[in-house]
């Protein structure tokens, strides 16, 4: 790359590490380099704006492919990401997310694998894998502690070395000895330092120490210093909204604040990258020929079976057999508005989605399904399910869509330019079954005006005075107006935007709607009477996207609105209650000892009912085990805080986070790590260990074909070793942790032997340096945390 860096001038280094837009780098076509690409993952590519014509395959969220256990499919879900961004134009996909699932209050928990270092690690090697396979880019991301979203941009998280060490960078250690080509640094400061100016973290630790070649991204908006940023690790500062470099970096290097051989380290691991990719004429890409095609919506519907956790299944509720049913009671708001993927940056447009109500009328086509709503915990009216046009004003560029709603950040529509548009305005018309006050929504950011029939109501400004755009992106208001219709009587809507000038580069607008209503109590009525003359009744509960999202943390951990009441009525109606859990994170679940199934989808993409149908039925197993602990009180949980004070959250907890922190508090949780009831039996036979691997002999010993995850713990064993390291103590260890773990599958009455390897940070703490601590350990076979089948003692 050095000869291509030698006839660049200074300008055109310094242009290479800057976002020319929102998404993309630019060109330089006298050296053959053409603009690299962007886009947000890491459920789907969504590209470089929102193209309605252009859907995205919708995979199930981070946390439920981090519940299917499996390296393998992981990748596969990788492979098809970078099929996807190679089918858009996009060279890097920014994700996978490897930040901890430190609390269940993280409002981006759905996006993170796992509380779990190893797990993490694991799963995201292979899903970076897979992508790269493609020669496509990844972003592990966020290089490190953005583990919650309250003040994400200045908060200062503290973190001892050794927590850093052992949890919280060992997934981006794992990551890049995988190979990553790309590494995003966070908003957040780590022990005050900003991470985009984190010059220990990101040139000693990553760049130095553990030889990464690749490229180090900003969160966008995160490099918020000229000078620091530079020397800080930092190689490409995005979008150019806000850049800090550009003009001001040349004056610095000009200046004598930032050497030039800095810049040129940083243009050569763009160049690389550009390379990797196939943007350098004359270079050949790291991938010369993709893999061969994936079925998406396959993928998709496999990685939401698989994930799919079974917590309880009483007198073998599940699987329910269609040709002994004649009734059954389908109920809740997300039972046909399923929340599918999670809210802020990880959302994309996919082709379809398969709510519950659909996947189980399909697959139940003789059978009389009925539907009820039962309560809806929605705060933001949901969006008319009608066609409308959208002009964007100014522009006069016009297009349709499918639904009320209208959402982009980058490329506008039809790649217009952002500078014509002075507003949005979506027009539908629409036709009331039932006469009576109908209430309409207006949600997104910016003024607006709504129309209905004519008539005009001055909806106003809808966010505060220094809102950022992203916070209003993220954190949407809505206002509501009641209008008085006739039944079967056409009227047309009308929703007008404006948009300041210059900004039409994030829109976010939605007409939402609700008919006349009738009480809550009349619903959960209704609801229970369905339930009491059904077979059997399938209640779908689960969060919103007011409540699951990028942008800000939970406030609790109930489910919104009267859903808990729901259950616990329907099932005192109907023994034979299913509880579909749709969420994306540990919600509680009070009533969860008096149902007899409760079953968790995550967030599980555009498959979700057409899976769901197909576990319910037993087509296909609940594959799923946690990755993550579920509380039964909110109180208990050992770690939760999200708030700052002054200005930082300390991580006291040290490696205490998830199951480790449970096992030292000694509460017991509703369900543990590793946890999950499939539709077989395992009966575990034989385990030998070494200091490098475990082998595991098991048997089916259930009437139909499954899989297990035959999970591993290490636990110390005796008295303490004798010291290590410079202090000459060992320090304190968690009572058990995850060693290694891997799926097998078996035919009824089959014997398999899983060979399951103990990588050696198993065995060593950080102590000024990683040290392997000698002694005595107990090495567990594991159905599941709280489960072990067969324990081996091993010396080292």
């Amino acid at each position: 790359m050095d000869d291509l860096l030698a006839r660049l001038t200074l300008e055109e280094k310094v242009s290479l590490l800057g976002g020319q837009d929102f998404w993309s780098l630019p060109a330089i076509p006298r050296i053959g380099l053409r603009s690299l690409v962007m886009s947000d993952g890491p459920i789907g590519v969504r590209g470089t704006g929102w193209a309605p014509q252009d859907p995205s395959i919708a995979l199930p969220s981070p946390t439920a492919l981090a519940a299917t256990w499996d390296t393998e499919l992981a990748r596969r879900a990788g492979r098809l990401l970078g099929q996807e961004s190679r089918r858009k134009g996009v060279h890097v996909l920014l994700g996978p997310t490897v930040n901890l699932q430190r609390t269940p209050l993280g409002g981006r928990h759905f996006e993170c694998y796992s509380e779990d270092p190893l797990l993490t690690g694991e799963i995201g090697a292979g899903f970076v894998e897979g992508v790269q396979e493609h020669g496509v880019g990844t972003t592990v991301k966020h290089l490190v502690g953005n583990d919650f979203e309250t003040d994400r941009m200045t908060v200062d998280v503290r973190i001892g070395e050794r927590a850093l060490r052992e949890v919280y960078l060992a997934p981006f250690e794992r990551i890049v000895a995988a190979g990553g080509w790309g590494v995003m640094s966070a908003y957040n400061a780590v022990n005050g330092q900003p991470m985009a100016s984190n010059g220990r973290l990101q040139s000693d630790v990553l760049k130095d120490e553990w030889g990464f070649d690749g490229v180090v991204v900003s969160d966008w908006r995160a490099a918020r210093s000229t000078v620091g940023a530079a020397l800080g690790g930092l190689d490409i500062a995005m979008p150019a909204l806000e850049n800090p470099w550009g003009d001001r970096l040349v004056a610095a290097v000009r200046a004598g604040e930032v050497p030039e051989e800095v810049v040129d380290d940083k243009v050569r691991r763009v160049l690389l990258l550009a390379a990797r990719v196939g943007l350098l004429d004359d270079v050949p890409r790291a991938v010369p020929a993709p893999p061969e095609y994936l079925d998406g919506a396959a993928v998709a519907h496999e990685i939401a079976a698989r994930s799919f956790v079974l917590a309880r299944n009483e007198n073998f509720t599940l699987p329910l057999e269609a040709v002994a049913l004649t009734k059954v009671a389908v109920i809740g708001a997300l039972a046909t508005d399923a929340r599918v993927l999670g809210g802020g940056s990880a959302q994309v447009t996919p082709p379809y989605v398969i709510s519950p109500l659909d996947g189980l009328g399909r697959a139940l086509s003789g059978v009389d399904v009925e539907y009820t709503i039962g309560t809806d915990p929605r705060p933001f009216l949901p969006a008319l399910p009608l066609a409308a046009s959208v002009e964007l004003t100014g522009a006069g560029y016009r297009f349709g869509v499918e639904t009320t709603a209208v959402r982009w950040i980058g490329d506008l529509p039809g790649g217009t330019d952002p500078a014509r548009v002075t507003g949005v305005e979506l027009r539908t018309t629409f036709t009331p079954d039932a006469g009576g006050e109908h209430t309409f929504a207006v949600s997104g950011f910016g003024t607006f005006d709504l129309w209905v029939g004519g008539e005009h109501r001055d909806i106003g400004t809808l966010h505060p005075p220094g809102a950022t755009r992203a916070d209003l992106l993220l954190s949407p208001r809505e206002h509501r107006e009641i209008v008085s219709l006739k039944a079967d009587d056409p009227v047309e809507i009308v929703v007008r935007q404006t948009i300041e000038p210059g900004l039409a580069h994030t829109v976010s607008a939605t007409l939402g709607h609700r008919g006349p209503g009738v009480s809550a109590e009349s619903m959960i009525a209704e609801a229970v009477e369905l339930a009491a003359e059904s077979d059997v009744a399938i209640v779908v509960v689960g969060t919103t996207e007011q409540v699951e999202s990028e942008g800000f943390d939970r406030v609790s951990l109930a489910l919104p609105g009267n859903q808990d009441e729901l259950v616990a009525r329907v099932a005192a109606a109907n023994p034979r209650t299913v509880v579909v859990v749709n969420a994306g994170s540990p919600v509680l679940l009070p009533w969860a000892d008096d149902v007899a199934a409760v079953l968790l989808t995550w967030f599980p993409g555009q498959e979700a009912g057409a899976a769901l149908a197909d576990v319910l039925l037993g087509v296909l197993e609940p594959g799923g085990r946690l990755p993550t602990t579920w509380p039964r009180r909110e109180h208990d949980c050992p770690v939760l805080e999200v708030v700052p004070r002054d200005g930082a959250v300390s991580y006291d907890e040290g490696l205490f986070i998830g199951y480790r922190a449970w096992q030292r508090s000694g509460n017991t949780p509703l369900y543990a790590f590793g946890h999950g009831l499939g539709y077989t039996t395992w009966e575990y036979e034989m385990l030998a260990v070494s200091a490098t691997e475990a082998l595991v002999t098991l048997t089916n010993t259930g009437a139909r074909f499954g899989t297990e995850i035959v999970q591993v713990y290490a636990e110390p064993q005796g008295p303490p070793p004798v010291g290590i390291g410079p202090a000459g103590v060992v320090p304190e260890r968690p009572a058990k942790w995850l060693a290694g773990f891997e799926a097998v599958s078996a035919h009824p009455e089959e014997t398999v032997t899983v060979r399951i390897p103990l990588p050696p940070r198993t065995w060593q703490v950080w102590e000024s340096g990683w040290h392997t601590v000698p002694g005595q350990y107990a090495v567990t076979a594991a159905h599941a945390l709280d489960d072990p089948r067969l324990i081996a003692t091993l010396e080292l």
